[in-house]
């Protein structure tokens, strides 16, 4: 193990938040059962909060952002891991309470951690990262909600953003049709290459919501939230769901309850952070098997860790497509 590792700190000076590189020992480190040697992090839309202090994701400081993390295991006293075991982790704190992934070293419980499918490495672990395991879990929740092929063509807001980018790229391969809803117009060939039949302008769902609209999709993935997703939900099939799980448009939901009781419509919410494990094991296992590695590699960007700061800024900008990896 490394006596001295790099890492990045955000630390707080009154009421300022400053990111710095640092050097640190293991002894810096947090409590916990297992040390990773982190090979890879992400930039999902949660970093871009913490690093810009835009929103209190940090809770505690100082504080070693990125929610996810992939490596390979270095020390462990916990009976499900040991040295060499490659592993995953998204979520669980990590950049809230606990140091997360902007490090070379990470030491965490062990009961936050996924063992990494073998199909995949941990480059490829973290072009999924959070976000793209967020899509997995919404296009479960879909499924157990009823929501098939058969029954119409499945909506995605935010597409050309991560959890988008992969839910198309998932929901295509499962036999969808997919409309997808971007603000970026430029990116209609992007996510036609991903799988999408359809493309629906943001401004299209962005308006003033009417308590029940024309009926054009079966189910959606929603990471946006506020007045896009209440249009969203007005515009479902009867008997249909809506995964919701982000909230880059606001937490409102200017709604009405018309939908759900005259429609039957289901409002599903997706939690990426304490999701139970054998939740984390399926989706990961499901992703392996539904994730076209091809689409995934398409939709990716790798970065330094030098780059972190100015990949926070892009994706609350909305400028970032797809998903960033972090060579740690």
């Amino acid at each position: 193990m490394k006596s001295r590792f790099k890492a990045i700190l955000i630390r707080k000076d009154g009421d300022n938040q400053i990111v710095d590189d640092v050097e640190l020992t293991p002894d810096d480190l947090m409590p916990g059962d297992v040390t990773v040697a982190v090979a890879h992090s992400t930039v999902n839309f949660k970093d871009g909060l913490a690093l810009t202090g835009r929103s209190p994701v940090v809770r505690k400081f100082p504080m070693i952002p990125g929610i996810d993390l992939a490596g390979t295991v270095e020390e462990s006293s916990n009976p499900a891991f040991k040295a060499g075991d490659k592993v995953v982790l998204n979520g669980f704190g990590l950049s809230e309470a606990h140091y997360g992934g902007y490090s070379e070293l990470a030491r965490v419980k062990g009961d936050w951690l996924v063992p990494l499918p073998s199909a995949f490495t941990t480059a490829q672990a973290m072009a999924i990262g959070t976000a793209g395991y967020t899509a997995m879990l919404c296009v479960l929740a879909l499924e157990d909600a009823g929501v098939t092929p058969a029954k119409g063509p499945v909506l995605v807001t935010g597409a050309a953003g991560g959890v988008g980018s992969v839910a198309v790229a998932l929901l295509a391969k499962l036999g969808f049709k997919v409309i997808a809803s971007t603000g970026r117009p430029e990116e209609e060939a992007y996510l036609k290459d991903l799988g999408a039949s359809e493309i629906v302008a943001r401004a299209e769902l962005s308006g003033q919501p009417r308590m029940l609209g024309k009926e054009r999709w079966a189910g959606a993935v929603d990471s946006v939230g506020s007045t896009t997703l209440a249009n969203v939900i007005s515009q479902t099939m009867y008997g249909g769901a809506v995964a919701a799980c982000g909230l880059a448009g606001g937490m409102d939901l200017p709604t009405s309850v018309a939908p759900f009781i005259l429609r039957g419509v289901s409002l599903l919410g997706v939690d990426s952070v304490q999701m139970p494990k054998p939740r984390r094991v399926q989706a990961w296992n499901r992703l392996a098997q539904d994730l076209d590695i091809a689409k995934l590699a398409a939709m990716t960007k790798t970065i330094p860790l030098s780059g972190v700061r100015q990949a926070a800024e892009d994706i609350l900008a909305g400028k970032v497509r797809g998903r960033l990896v972090v060579e740690i």
